[in-house]
This record gives C-alpha cells, structure tokens and sequence, in this order.
C-alpha cells in the first residue's frame, strides 16, 4: 500500500482532473498520512488485519492507495466507522475493464495487434494521406487487397496494396513501398491515440486508489479496517539444555515478521494470531476466468549418500549379556543415565569439558538471552501473541521479534523407531510444555550447555502438552532387530457343515541395545508401530500411545546392553470344507485337546457318506472309460469292413463282433442311468447330513 491522503470539498474537482488525466500528484503524496498504520494483526492463514485511525474535520474526502492485487481483498473486508456522529457515503474506486474489451469499444479497433494492412482496412471510408518515394498521397481508404508481382531473384511474391480514392481516380499502393501514413479525420486520429494511451496505462496500472467520503460538522475520529493478503508470519525456536549447573531446560520464541506493504509500519500495535480463520479470494474486481490446476512432474527420490558399516558385533553375545545383568542377584553398576537434566555439556560436538573463562555456559544462556517481548492469550476461539510494546518495520523490511522465553520440563532420551532405517536411535529431549503459551510449528535449534547440538522440528504444541524431540544420531548407541512370527491353532468346531478354524498369530520383535559410552547410560525410547487387528501382549503396558504405534521406555547402563521384546498378537477364523479336511491331522488335533471326540465322529461319518459318492463316480468312471474304447473300436471294424468281400468269413466275424458291441453299449447306458440315480441319491444323504451339522 500506498500514501493516505484528505481534502476538502473544495478540491474535489481539481483531485478528480488529475485523476482523469492520468496526472502525478506529488504534492498528495508528500502529505501527511491522515489514517496512518495503528493496529496489526496478522494470521497464519495468509492474512493480515489492519486498521487506520485518524481524524478528520467537516466533509472530507480520504484516499488509500492499495495494490492493484491487493484490491478484491479490500472490497470483500473494508469495515468504516465514524465515531462521532458523522455519516459515511460511497466508497469508490475506478473500475477495471479487460484490456481486449477496452481496446475494441475506441474507433480503431487495436486490440489484437494489427499490421499496417489490417488496419488500413479497418480505416475503410477514413480520409489519409501516405508517404512515398514517389510523394504524398491523400485520398479515402477503399479497401486492402493481395496482388502476386514479379520481384527480381524472388519469382513470384504476394503483396498487399491500399486502393485510396483519390480526387483524380482510384490509386492503388504498394504497401512495401508506403514509408508513412497520417490519418486526416482528426476525431479518428484521437481515437487511436486514446486507445494507444489505453496500453500505457495498463501497463503502469501496478496500484488503485480508494476514495472514502465522510460527511458531517466539526472534528471526528474515523477507523478504517481492512483485510488483505500478508505472508505467513513464522516461528523458531532456541531450546537450552542446562549443564553440570543444573536446572530446568530453556525455551526462546522468535515471531519472523515480514512488512512487504509499501509503507513503513511505524510505532503500530502488532498482535500474532496462531489460529487459521477460513480464508479465501473471490474476483470482486474484473470478470474471471476459469483456470487450470497446475500439477507438480512426478519426481523420484534423490539417491542417499551410502555409510559404510563398523566393526561386527555379535548379538547373541550382547543379548546374552543384558540377560546376566538383569538376573536376580546380578550386582548393578554405578549408573549415570543420561535421561536426566544434568549432563556434561562439554561432551557435545567434541567440545572440551573445560572451555576457560571467555566461554558462555548454559547460565549465561538461559538468564541473559532475550527475553520475551510479547504477552499471550486467548481470543475468542484463537490463541495470540501480543507485543508488549509497538513496533516498527520499515517497508520491505523483515523483523526477528521475540514473543517467548520460559522454563519448560524435560529430560534427555534417546529414541529409537526402525522405520528410520538407523543402526543407532536418536538423541533428543521429551519435553512438556509447561510455557503457559501454545507453540506454532517451527523449527528448534538444541544447545547442550553452550554447545549446539543439532536441529529439530515440530508441530503446534498445546500448553501441558508432551512432545519429543530429537536433534542427532546417538553414534554411542548400537541397536539390532529381529522379527520372528508364528501361530498355532486354539480350537476347532463344525459350523452348518464347515470346518471353522481358529487360530492366534504371534509376532514378536526383539531389540537388542549395546551402548558403548563409557560414562554415561540411556533412557531409550521405542516406538513401536501398531499394526490393525493386533492387541499387545508383551509388554502390559506401553509408556504411552500414539494414533499409529507404542512407545516403550528401555534403560541402558553404560557400557551395558539390555533386550526389549514386543509381543503382539491377533486371533482369526478360517473355514474348511469338511469332507476335504485331513484325517490325520484332525487326529493329532484330537490328541492334543484342540478338537472333540464329537467332531472327529462327525468327520468320520462325513468321510463315509463322501466315500459312497467317491465309489459311485469311480464305477461311472469305469463304464464311460469302457463304452469311449468300444465306440473307438467299433469304428476300426466298420473301417475294415469297407475293404473286404462280405462273403468273406472274416466279414462274417467283423458283423458277429459289431452286434455282440451293440447290446454291451446298451448294457453299459443302462447301468449308467443306473449309477446317475444311485449317486443322486448318497449325494443328497450327505448334503443332508452336512446341512445342519453343529457341533463343538
């Protein structure tokens, strides 16, 4: 935004001149603001609430340069007040006509760039005059035509001419030979020069003025209120882990301010809202046009630079280790755990514990630090920062402005979450947020002591909330997995025929921890993911839960290992046909109690009547196959028949045979009705037997 101006009733036509003429108004401009900047709000939503205040004396009119994007904002949220009686007219502003359909509303139509023909022809019934070699010709445009005229070393090429009636005939001319043209209707020229104006001023057209009419007696203090796109404001944090001096972890805000206006902010109250209200942009100002998506190229993942592995340790070793450790009787060694708040500052980053006397601590850090500038709070249904003092931004111009510093609880942990893809967890903080205040998402700059530690991140943090951290890889620590799954089954029935499995699947992942820091152990933090359908079994309880895994807490001694083992398991049931299950199997299943005496008496009898049916279908079986092999050989002996004299004995035995196959084939139709019926029948015995079998 720009420069606010006021003026008198009485220099409303001089103000509306140099408008319309497109002329520059220094003098306005060089005025003093009349609603200057007072109050800022800005949301992380995209937006920022401003408000002028001033006042003004009798009618008055009050400009407010806005950005030309910056105006649909402006009319959708501009809230005017006059506090003291005085009534409020129009607010107006110039409208904004698509370029195109500017262009075509002048005589002369330019809108779509046309050449010296085209334009010419559009000129049809102008009066003109165009320059030669040959001189001036004046006359009225007729029209534009092509004509093809020979041109040494080219052939044959197109050319357009002009025909202009002259006063003594029609003239045509060579356009490439025409080296001016001058328009003689004075009120057309004028035309074109607007419309040649018309582009100028859309490309200079970068900001809008807003005129705001107040009509009353006397002075009276006015507000203006408006909402507009601003950036997002940001949030980063410093988080100081106290030393050997003991204490309570130190947590810095800084609010990122960005003023990218086009006016200075000077001594404004400044408020930073961590709510997100609905948001949006609707064209309020020129006619809209439909626009596409614009989706991203899909892009794979960047090849990750390769570490190379250590020295091998032998798990087993180190498993069996931390078993001996925790054995009843086992004596503990002196344990430092590194969980605590108090530890060695001069252990991160290599740094020597002994830093002399010119070195900051983690004291100097947490006392000296800047300290918050900004008091906190709820409003209405969102949570805000307020800066204590006001502030000033010069246009364009960004500000680090602090809005947080407070003790806050944590302990130092590691973490671990084979997700990661890590031989080793991560070092980091779990942390309460016993600030009072809300943390918007921001990135955290960790300082162990005096020493950075690394860079963590996180979401909005509510007040009372726990949260971790991590910051780095604990290279002390190693750490090997293993899976092994597993089920077995925990009963069978028969259910309306079918055999119903049921049976318990087991997972169990086992972590293995060596930690190899010769002064100081580990509070170790798993998570581990949860998985649908599974119940944990091992341990009881986690330390805590999230929407997606358990978090589970391991003490490590140092220079120690120890073991942590999930379980996890799941319960299904799976149907079987009964007549297909296994005999055998259901009697090992028998034997060891996961199946009655009841049900193997209904398998075995199931077994029998599908038996019935089996033999049925192998004797159809047997009849088919035979009746396929006499068909066959019925055709060899008609075949042989063909060759041979029928007076002949062996024609004779060739006819005897056919017959004796004749009566067998009908036998064997017989019989197969026979069967058919038969194993209709056991069929129905055993689906009937099956139908409504129940039993445990």
């Amino acid at each position: 935004m720009q420069g606010v101006t006021q003026s008198g009733s009485g220099r409303v036509s001089l103000l509306a001149i140099m408008l319309a003429c497109g002329m520059p108004m220094p003098a306005l401009a060089q005025q003093e603001a009349a609603l200057p900047v007072t109050n800022i709000t800005l949301y992380r939503s995209g937006v920022g609430y401003f408000e002028r205040r001033g006042q003004v004396q009798d009618d008055a009119e009050v400009q407010i340069r806005f950005s030309t994007d910056q105006i649909n904002d402006i009319l959708k949220s501009m809230v005017l007040l006059d506090l003291d009686g005085g009534m409020i007219e129009a607010a107006s502003y110039g409208s904004k006509e698509p370029l195109a359909r500017r262009l075509a509303s002048f005589a002369v139509d330019i809108s779509d760039n046309p050449s010296m023909g085209e334009l010419l022809n559009r000129l049809r019934g102008a009066r003109v005059s165009v320059s030669t070699v040959e001189g001036k010709i004046a006359g009225v445009v007729m029209g534009v035509e092509h004509r093809e005229v020979p041109v040494p070393d080219q052939g044959i090429v197109e050319r357009p001419f002009v025909n202009l009636v002259t006063e003594t005939g029609i003239r045509s001319v060579d356009l490439s030979a025409v080296t001016g043209l001058e328009i003689l209707d004075k009120e057309l020229a004028g035309e074109l020069s607007k419309a040649l104006g018309a582009l100028a001023e859309h490309r200079a057209d970068n900001t809008k003025a807003v005129d705001l009419s107040f009509r009353g007696q006397g002075g009276r203090r006015i507000v203006v209120a408006y909402v507009h796109e601003m950036p997002v404001w940001k949030t980063s944090y410093r988080l100081v882990l106290p030393d050997d001096s003991g204490g309570e972890p130190t947590l810095q805000g800084w609010a990122i301010v960005e003023n990218t206006t086009d006016e200075d902010w000077n001594d404004v109250s400044l408020s930073l809202v961590a709510g997100q209200p609905v948001g949006f942009q609707m064209d309020l100002y020129q006619p809209l046009f439909l626009t596409r998506p614009i989706v991203p190229v899909p892009v794979t993942a960047g090849v990750a630079p390769r570490a190379y592995e250590g020295e091998f340790v032998d798990w087993d070793k180190e498993e069996a280790r931390a078993k001996s450790m925790m054995a009843p009787g086992a004596p503990a060694p002196a344990m430092e755990m590194g969980g605590g708040p108090a530890r060695r500052a001069g252990r991160v980053a290599g740094l020597s514990a002994d830093m002399g006397d010119s070195a900051m601590n983690a004291a100097d850090f947490a006392q000296y630090a800047a300290q918050a500038q900004a008091s906190a709070g709820e409003v209405g249904e969102v949570f805000q920062y307020k800066l204590d003092q006001p502030v000033t931004i010069e246009r364009r111009r960004s500000a680090m402005l602090p809005i947080l510093s407070a003790a806050i609880e944590g302990d130092r942990v590691s973490i671990f979450n084979r997700t990661d893809g890590l031989d080793h967890p991560m070092r980091g903080v779990d942390i309460t947020n016993t600030s009072g205040m809300q943390l918007m998402p921001g990135p955290i700059s960790v300082f162990d002591g005096a020493a950075y530690a690394g860079d963590s991140q996180v979401n909005h943090i509510s007040a009372g909330e726990e949260r971790l951290l991590a910051y780095a890889v604990d290279l002390e620590v190693l750490v090997n997995t293993e899976e092994t799954s597993r089920w077995n089954l925990t009963s069978l029935r028969i259910v309306n025929g079918l055999i119903e499995e049921t049976r318990r699947s087991q997972q169990t992942t086992k972590y293995v921890f060596k930690n190899n820091d010769k002064q100081d152990g580990r509070t170790i933090v798993v998570e581990h993911a949860k998985s649908d359908g599974w119940d944990l079994v091992k341990p009881e309880k986690p330390r805590s839960q999230t929407n997606s895994g358990y978090r589970f807490e391991v003490k490590v001694e140092k220079d120690s290992s120890s073991v942590l083992e999930v379980v996890i398991e799941r319960t299904d049931s799976h149907t079987i046909a009964l007549t297909s299950y296994d005999l055998q199997t259901l009697l090992a299943y028998a034997r060891d109690g996961k199946a009655s005496e009841q049900v193997v008496a209904a398998v075995r009898e199931a077994a029998r009547l599908q038996q019935r049916v089996t033999e049925v279908d192998r004797q159809v079986a047997d009849l088919e196959k035979e009746r396929n092999e006499i068909t066959v050989d019925q055709a060899r002996v008609r075949e042989n028949m063909t060759r041979i004299d029928r007076n002949t004995d062996l024609y004779a035995r060739y006819l005897q045979k056919l017959g004796e196959q004749e009566t067998r084939l009908e036998q064997i139709v017989e019989q197969l009705d026979q069967l058919r019926d038969e194993r209709q029948k056991r069929q129905s015995e055993l689906e009937q037997y099956l139908r409504n079998l129940n039993v445990r």
